[in-house]
């Protein structure tokens, strides 16, 4: 297994929900360690530090992934749950989840009424979450509350990382977005070998699904001169996407966003990325995504303003138990991200806001 396989399948198999990261922060702060000198802000956010001259430059990715909480357990021992993170209802039903609890992980089954008990006018209706459960395979309250599951108890897809038939994709839940934290620390491995003329933070911050509420404090603890978020992007490459709604394709590299429902990025920082991107004959994809945001929607807000751009590694079906990456597609951002990072020196950081 190559180090990026390998980065990717520990950090996707990982566990941290918002507000729950302490799993997969302990598992980035090993990776980041040997790379800069780290530090922590009081919500969770990793900060790892590599001490140059010149502006300073933040990278972030964040470390949460979309999840659930235990609300309520039913006297016959069945889980409710509330989610944490934007699930669409449909990719719930019949997925394996693990309720991590004082006494350890529970496995467990998202279920609902049988489609042979509802009537004929209920089967084709899309079941909503509040009418699921968690089955654990109890059959009373106290068989729940027995094995450690109390109420706040976070709950975790019970998806493993696997590289598909072509050897080129990859199948994981929580690319969204612990790809953009491997980008992150694939950058700093570079830069501790290559100092950028600049001083350079790489941050993994928490609860961003839940409120960008991680990239808020952190940047507050950098307080950067320049941002670039690192993110997964919505592949439009799929069955009943019009060209019109989405370009972005496995396979056809990283890409820039252009706009978003909180952010319009610096306009001169994002013509550094494409100049970037087409010297270096980098494949760049452009991106336009007005039903979310990002960790930018914070950071480019701070203090007096941030010149920020977001870079994407594009993922098929995220926000589900499995979505899908090309290879290709995050080799190619990790390389564009440390050549724009390479020239982002005092004169052309001090440009971008003139």
């Amino acid at each position: 297994m190559d180090q990026t396989i390998q980065l990717l399948k520990s950090l996707t198999e990982s566990h941290g929900i918002p507000g729950y990261e302490t799993e997969i922060r302990t598992l980035l702060r090993d990776y980041m360690a040997p790379l800069g000198e780290l530090s922590q802000d009081k919500l969770g956010s990793l900060i790892c530090h590599q001490s140059g001259d010149g502006p300073k430059v933040m990278l972030a990715g964040h470390m949460d992934e979309i999840g659930f909480m235990v609300t309520h357990v039913t006297k016959e021992g069945f889980v409710k749950f509330q989610q944490l993170g934007g699930w669409w209802d449909q990719v719930l039903l019949g997925h394996r989840v693990v309720i991590k609890t004082r006494k350890g992980d529970v496995i467990g089954v998202i279920g609902a009424k049988p489609p042979h008990m509802l009537p004929a006018d209920e089967r084709n209706k899309v079941v909503q979450k509040k009418d699921m459960y968690i089955d654990i395979g109890a059959s009373s309250r106290d068989e729940v509350t027995a094995v450690g599951i109390n109420i706040g108890d976070p709950i975790v897809p019970h998806s493993e990382f696997v590289v598909l038939a072509n050897e080129k994709t990859y199948l994981s839940k929580a690319f969204d977005n612990r790809v953009g934290c491997a980008v992150v620390i694939d950058t700093l491995r570079h830069f501790q070998q290559n100092p950028a003329p600049n001083d350079l933070y790489g941050v993994q911050t928490v609860m961003e699904e839940v409120g960008i509420r991680g990239a808020t404090t952190s940047a507050r603890a950098v307080n950067p001169d320049v941002a670039i978020i690192l993110e997964s992007d919505i592949a439009g490459d799929v069955p009943g996407i019009k060209a019109e709604e989405s370009d972005v394709k496995l396979g056809a590299g990283p890409s820039l966003l252009m706009l978003d429902s909180r952010m319009i990025p610096n306009t001169k920082l994002r013509d550094l990325v494409i100049d970037t991107a087409e010297s270096l004959n980098i494949p760049l994809q452009f991106s336009v995504i007005m039903g979310g945001t990002t960790d930018g929607a914070a950071v480019h807000l701070h203090g007096t303003g941030v010149p920020t751009i977001v870079i994407g590694v594009p993922a098929r079906h995220i926000h589900s138990h499995g979505a899908i990456i090309h290879r290709s597609d995050y080799d190619h951002a990790v390389k564009l991200v440390t050549a724009v990072v390479a020239k982002l020196d005092a004169a052309t950081v001090e440009n971008l806001t003139k």
